[in-house]
């Protein structure tokens, strides 16, 4: 049986795409894929996909914490085993996160710790760091700060064009983020007990 999961999403998709591409119907089945907005691209390849689609926008809920408790409601009724941010651009509150623990991953374009949050290239051309690269992490309380499954650097451009580079990104996200969810799916991936912050991949 196919691993389970679900994709969160807030614009164009290009991560669940290649979700879609490498993983959906062998290791992996994206049981659902979850939007903050109803125009979001990512919803429209789902779709094509014939992978079932939601809508969360918090307009539509009490607050912030009302719109997560709904979110995590839904995705434990499609029985997903994890929860793959793939360009979820907001913050999931505290309660959410412990509904899923080590059952949250995000992709983020530097090489963490550095870089977290918001603005991550812009922030790498501004420092003048000769590498960068991409992370692929867990999800914890914290911003950016949960404990890493895979990283890979690359070295950076000069003269430093920000599309040049956003094009280098996304095409390592797109092969790191899919390594990741396989190697989870296949149970290649703990942390280590003693030490929560050490991620073992077991190849």
């Amino acid at each position: 049986m196919s691993f389970p999961i679900v994709v969160l999403v807030s614009g164009e998709g290009s991560n669940l795409q290649a979700l879609i591409d490498k993983l959906h119907g062998n290791d992996v089945e994206i049981v659902g894929v979850a939007a903050t907005r109803a125009e979001a691209r990512g919803l429209e390849r789902a779709r094509s996909a014939g992978i079932g689609t939601a809508v969360f926008d918090k307009s539509d809920y009490g607050d912030r914490a009302e719109r997560d408790s709904a979110l995590a409601d839904w995705i434990e009724s499609v029985g997903a085993r994890l929860v793959v941010l793939a360009g979820w651009m907001e913050i999931l509150n505290p309660a959410f996160i412990t509904r899923f623990p080590n059952r949250i991953v995000n992709v983020h374009p530097a090489l963490l710790p550095a870089f977290a949050g918001i603005h991550v290239i812009e922030q790498t051309l501004a420092y003048g760091v000769k590498l960068a690269g991409v992370t692929v992490h867990f999800v914890d309380e914290g911003v950016d700060s949960g404990a890493i499954i895979l990283q890979q650097a690359y070295e950076l451009p000069y003269p430093r064009d920000i599309a040049v580079v956003e094009q280098r990104v996304h095409e390592i996200e797109h092969e790191l983020l899919p390594r990741a969810v396989s190697l989870i799916a296949r149970g290649k991936v703990r942390v280590d007990p003693s030490d929560p912050r050490w991620v073992v991949i077991d190849e």
